[in-house]
Order: C-alpha cells, then sequence, then structure tokens
C-alpha cells in the first residue's frame, strides 16, 4: 500500500469557502459535500477568517514595517564603516604607508 498524501489548499481556496459558509446560503454539511471537506475544517477556516479579517486593510504588513526599519538600520551602519575606512585610508596615506590588501 501506498502513502497518500494530505491535500493542501491555497490561501484563495480556503478564503473562497469561508466566505460562502460566512453567507450561510449552504449549510456546512452541503459545502464540506460540495467541496470534499470535512465540516470541522470548513469551521476552522471561518473563525480563522473572521479573527484576521482586519488585517486586510492593514496599510502595510506587520512585517514590512519591521523590516524597513531593520533595512535602514543596516544601511546607517553601511554608512558609518565606509566613513571609518574612507578615515583609515587617510591616515594611512598620510603616515606613507601601504593600505593593507583585502583578503
Amino acid at each position: 500500500m501506498g502513502k497518500t498524501s494530505r491535500r493542501k489548499f491555497t490561501a484563495e481556496f480556503k478564503a473562497k469557502v469561508a466566505i460562502e459558509a460566512l453567507r450561510e446560503t449552504s449549510t456546512l454539511s452541503e459545502l464540506a459535500k460540495k467541496y470534499e471537506l470535512a465540516p470541522e475544517m470548513i469551521s476552522r477556516w471561518k473563525s480563522e477568517l473572521m479573527k484576521n479579517a482586519g488585517s486586510a486593510f492593514e496599510t502595510s504588513p506587520k512585517g514590512e514595517d519591521e523590516f524597513e526599519k531593520e533595512k535602514d538600520r543596516l544601511h546607517r551602519k553601511i554608512g558609518e564603516l565606509e566613513m571609518e575606512v574612507d578615515f583609515c585610508k587617510r591616515v594611512y596615506k598620510k603616515l606613507g604607508m601601504p593600505i593593507p590588501a583585502k583578503k
């Protein structure tokens, strides 16, 4: 006997089924038969949609703000390090020392 793998559903499919369940034009049992799903799965998707519906109207995803802050911090750090390298090069040049080779 071969192993049966679990079915994977896209977010769009889950949303479609959950919205249809929210409309309450069909019972969970009817939807479960229509989409070949367990009624519990549809209930779970429906409650997930209700819980996370507000995030659809956010201006930016939560992770995006953190990403931008980290990106800005790293750009500042790069600028600081470039200034330090330039300073060191000027000092080496004034002292007449050869600049160490990159590794």
